[in-house]
């Protein structure tokens, strides 16, 4: 059932107002040109989606590996209704008293520690992080801020100034004065490695050198900000322990602790609800931020922090006030959402369904040796393609070639990372078993046609024994893999590969006309070079 293209006789036909040839042609005049699409060449123009699938204008139905904002599927009917019921009565302001507000705050809060129980409604991760930097300036008196390498915080101005994702494609470089870059704490390519004692306080004294290098010039810290595990960096999973000391370090000089949780939270993980609780149970922010899951779509998110924090922030004398933010029938779409997750236990789903998939990538990677790591916790897993086992050389045109042949067999998955290697799994909390399995074999294959034309592989004797040990998963359990480089694509691969290039090829032909400008568009391009030619790799946020 998993692997069927078509849609099912009554999941009926949405309404289309033009062709797709017609609306590829009215986004390019409508659109502006740095809003870009997947797939560009042939891009899908999908009309509607439930729960962990979504259907093109053809009712083709696609496996969605990747919308972590569609958190409890696809319009759901909990969902849907809630939203209906509400509209239909009021939909206002939140200077007027509502239930809705106070009681998805109450909700929400119970989920947290009884420190955190302030909330500040907005509409979009960005605007919550914004907001988070001003509660942490206005609550410390001070301006500077850490952020982690590779980080990504949102799209606004005060946001790419802390996000190197986006600022280190700006053509100056874009690193401002009072902006501090850590390293990512990454134990698979990072500096300190899973061989290390204590990646943990290796990488939080990381912090505290920077912490000590800005006083020397008189610097003064008002936050450390990090993604609870990094998305657009990777899918890095810091060590345990590393929040914990390095709020440590932040504390000591009058900073606070920032947790975004904007892709990551409300139950992904599995085991907890916040990602940041993986860290151990004596860790809690300063402040939490909060977005895509949060409304299963709709436009809404928060900051949850202290009551000293917030109190701080009424001090300034502003009033602070959002048009749209904790209206009711955001509220009611929060709260439907909240129900949702209880009562389908979409948090056992995670960890159910994400361990079988974390197991049968263990097995894809004994297998085939272009992977070099798997990390992820729940239904949020990256798979790190490489090129050579040891000296983990990025594969980053395999890993494009990738995406594009499961875009062709009714798959939808990306890749991301500083070098856009890392196949990314973060698909609805609905998604199955069987999805797992479909995906996984589809991968499978696609791999095996790679290695039959590069003749690498893992060998059948060595499958089960060792080389060179590297980590599977966040908790630790290794296999050894074997030492061999992924040779040269014959020509018949590459020929498959350049096809990616051509699907590509008319976001670089338009550059001199200002329609693809990657230092804008905070996107970077590299390519897979061989003696048949170059694919190339371009950065799409998802």
């Amino acid at each position: 059932e998993t692997d069927s293209s078509r849609a099912p006789e009554t999941g009926g036909m949405a309404t289309e107002l033009f062709n797709k040839q017609q609306t590829i042609q009215l986004r390019h005049r409508h659109i502006g040109p740095s809003c870009k699409v997947f797939f560009s060449k042939d891009p899908l123009k999908i009309i509607r989606a439930q729960g962990q699938y979504m259907y093109d204008e053809n009712d083709t139905k696609f496996l969605d590996c990747i919308n972590n904002v569609a958190h409890v599927g696809h319009s759901h009917p909990d969902v849907v209704q809630a939203a209906v019921r509400q509209m239909e009565l009021l939909n206002t302001n939140s200077r007027f008293l509502h239930d809705n507000l106070v009681q998805y705050a109450k909700q929400l809060t119970a989920t947290l520690s009884p420190k955190l129980s302030v909330c500040y409604f907005v509409n979009s991760g960005s605007e919550a992080n914004d907001l988070a930097l001003r509660l942490a300036r206005q609550y410390t008196g001070h301006q500077d801020i850490i952020t982690l390498d590779h980080a990504y915080h949102g799209h606004l101005t005060s946001l790419i100034d802390i996000s190197p994702y986006k600022f280190r494609e700006l053509p100056s470089g874009g690193q401002k004065e009072f902006v501090h870059v850590a390293p990512s704490p990454d134990i698979y390519r990072g500096r300190y490695r899973e061989d290390h004692p204590d990646p943990a306080s290796a990488y939080a004294g990381e912090v505290n050198l920077l912490i000590q290098e800005a006083q020397k010039k008189g610097r003064k810290m008002a936050a450390f900000i990090a993604e609870s595990m990094q998305s657009c960096g990777g899918q890095i999973i810091p060590p345990p322990g590393y929040f914990q000391k390095v709020a440590q370090y932040v504390h000591n000089v009058g900073g606070v602790f920032i947790a975004d949780e904007v892709q990551v939270g409300f139950g992904r993980v599995g085991k907890h609800f916040w990602a940041f609780q993986l860290q151990g149970g004596d860790f809690v922010p300063d402040i939490i931020t909060m977005g895509k899951p949060i409304g299963n779509g709709h436009p809404m998110s928060c900051v949850v922090t202290t009551k000293e924090i917030a109190e701080a922030f009424g001090a300034s004398g502003l009033e602070y006030f959002n048009t749209f933010g904790g209206n009711p029938v955001s509220c009611a779409i929060g709260l439907a959402v909240l129900n949702i997750i209880e009562k389908e236990d979409l948090c056992g789903n995670a960890s159910k369904v994400g361990n079988y998939l974390i197991d049968l990538l263990k097995e894809l990677q004994a297998k085939h040796q272009l992977i070099g790591d798997i990390r992820g916790v729940g239904l949020f897993i990256g798979v790190d393609l490489v090129k050579d086992r040891e000296k983990r050389t990025p594969a980053m045109a395999e890993a494009q070639y990738i995406i594009y042949r499961l875009k062709e067999q009714n798959i939808l998955l990306s890749a991301d990372g500083p070098h856009r290697n890392v196949l990314k799994f973060k698909p609805p909390m609905c998604f199955s078993m069987e999805n797992a399995k479909f995906a996984v074999e589809k991968i499978d294959g696609i791999l095996t046609d790679l290695e039959k034309g590069t003749r690498v592989g893992v060998p059948n004797e060595e499958s089960k024994s060792v080389a060179n040990g590297l980590p599977l998963t966040h908790s630790g359990s290794k296999r050894k893999l074997p030492q061999a480089s992924v040779s040269e694509l014959n020509s018949s691969r590459v020929d498959e590969l350049r096809n990616i290039e051509a699907l590509q090829s008319e976001e670089t032909a338009d550059e001199n006309s200002n329609h693809y400008n990657r230092d804008l568009c905070g996107q970077q391009q590299s390519s897979y070079r061989s003696e048949h030619g170059a694919v190339s790799c371009k950065r799409i946020r998802t």
